[in-house]
């Protein structure tokens, strides 16, 4: 299964009041393992950068007037995630930005349902509890000291880690898979497979006479409605 973690950084909070996409950080996920893959770029939001955006990301106009624009990176970025899942903190904000740049410039759109937002699923497993990507990160252990600055890819490698946590740790679909086939097999010799067999000698019971004559008396008060009393 493959998964992308993804984060953006704009210029503000509503794309609708002119604000941009500066940065898109993306990480590849398969079976929630990291794979190396990456997807990053800078982009020119055609518009200056508010000082507010600027102290949070430290991206400025200087840097960001010869990046390319979203148009032109719209199609690289869509091949990256092609149809996988898209794994994002606090989803709708990156939603609302990405489907209104690629609504504006002509690309198809992407669905709302594909996004796995881990700032709800934090919520829900700590309710009550701070939930930001900082917050987390203090509560399961995860070193975010070169967060200074909030950079999209370096916030998506962060996000990853947090994300394989929030979903039970590294190793959420663990599975008990027969042994492969060893060399001192012959060649073309049939895989054993381990199976289960019914023992050949019943364990003793571990309950005394007078544990199982207490428990008689037990059920024999609830009267004939008890499940220990009904037969399949």
């Amino acid at each position: 299964m493959r998964e992308i973690v993804l984060d953006t950084e704009t210029t503000g909070f509503e794309p609708s009041e002119g604000h941009r996409i500066v940065e898109i950080g993306a990480v590849e996920l398969f079976n929630h393992l990291p794979t190396g893959r990456t997807f990053h770029v800078y982009l020119n939001p055609e518009r200056s950068m508010p000082k507010e955006a600027f102290e949070v990301h430290g991206l400025g106009d200087d840097f960001l007037r010869d990046k390319p624009l979203f148009r032109q990176e719209a199609q690289n970025f869509l091949d990256f995630v092609a149809d996988s899942k898209l794994v994002i903190h606090n989803a709708s904000f990156d939603m609302k930005f990405l489907n209104w740049e690629l609504r504006t410039h002509g690309f198809p759109q992407i669905p709302n349902d594909r996004a796995i937002d881990t700032l709800m699923i934090a919520r829900s497993r700590f309710p009550g509890s701070p939930a930001s990507l900082d917050a987390l990160c203090r509560r399961f252990g995860i070193d975010n000291s070169m967060r200074e600055k909030h950079g999209a890819l370096l916030d998506s490698e962060i996000l990853a880690e947090v994300y394989l946590e929030l979903i039970g740790g590294r190793q959420p679909d663990l599975v008990l898979a027969p042994v492969a086939s060893t060399p001192s097999r012959q060649a073309g010799a049939p895989d054993e497979v381990w199976r289960p067999r019914a023992r050949p000698t019943p364990l003793p019971s571990r309950l005394t006479e007078a544990e199982a004559a207490a428990h008689a008396a037990f059920v024999a008060k609830l009267g004939d409605g008890a499940i220990w009393l009904k037969r399949s």
